[in-house]
């Protein structure tokens, strides 16, 4: 049985495009980058977290489970945009990204009792140049809360995106064929 270790509604949205059963259980795994830690590694090391937390969840009844954790953040310049904590925050971080490019790591953990496997994705972001009445209205929106970056790609956000290389699923917050590769090497039969 496949979980997802996760409270996003939006990778719970994207697993469901690949048309697999899945459950999910909810897991609250701390989210703070240690002192030099890479960028990628503080992403990588909170999905693997998530899905052993995951794991551990299900006690007794984990058995032939595979549990999936994933994590995404915005990172400019060696620094790691998570979710905005208020408006300022978020207004905050999208005047750094404002006419710049950024990368979205998004990396994915398949745990279960006898294997742990991962991917990574990386996918290059510019955004247009936003004027503080572009970033006030946006942030008023709401959407900025709970999206790595104060953004969503899938939402009014996809306005500011210039350009992007990689995968939209990925900024979103799972990246597809990755996770898909993953679950077929793990022996997940998709349809």
């Amino acid at each position: 049985m496949l979980f997802l270790a996760s409270q996003s509604p939006r990778r719970r949205q994207l697993l469901e495009q690949l048309g697999l059963d899945f459950r999910v259980v909810d897991v609250a795994v701390p989210e703070h980058r240690a002192p030099g830690e890479a960028p990628a590694d503080y992403v990588s090391r909170v999905a693997r977290d998530k899905a052993r937390a995951g794991l551990a969840a299900l006690g007794d009844a984990a058995g032939d489970a595979v549990v999936l954790g994933a994590d995404t953040e915005v990172v400019l310049d060696d620094a790691v945009f998570g979710k905005p904590c208020d408006a300022a925050d978020a207004a905050a971080m999208l005047r750094r990204l404002s006419g710049r490019g950024h990368e979205v790591v998004s990396v994915v953990w398949l745990v279960a009792a006898a294997r742990e496997a991962s991917a990574a994705c990386v996918s290059k972001v510019r955004f247009a140049a936003l004027d503080e009445a572009a970033i006030a209205a946006y942030v008023a929106t709401g959407e900025s809360f709970g999206k790595a970056g104060a953004y969503a790609i899938q939402g009014r956000g996809a306005a500011m995106v210039e350009h992007l290389e990689g995968s939209y699923s990925g900024v979103m917050g799972l990246p597809l064929f990755e996770t898909a590769r993953l679950l077929r090497e793990a022996g997940v039969v998709l349809p």
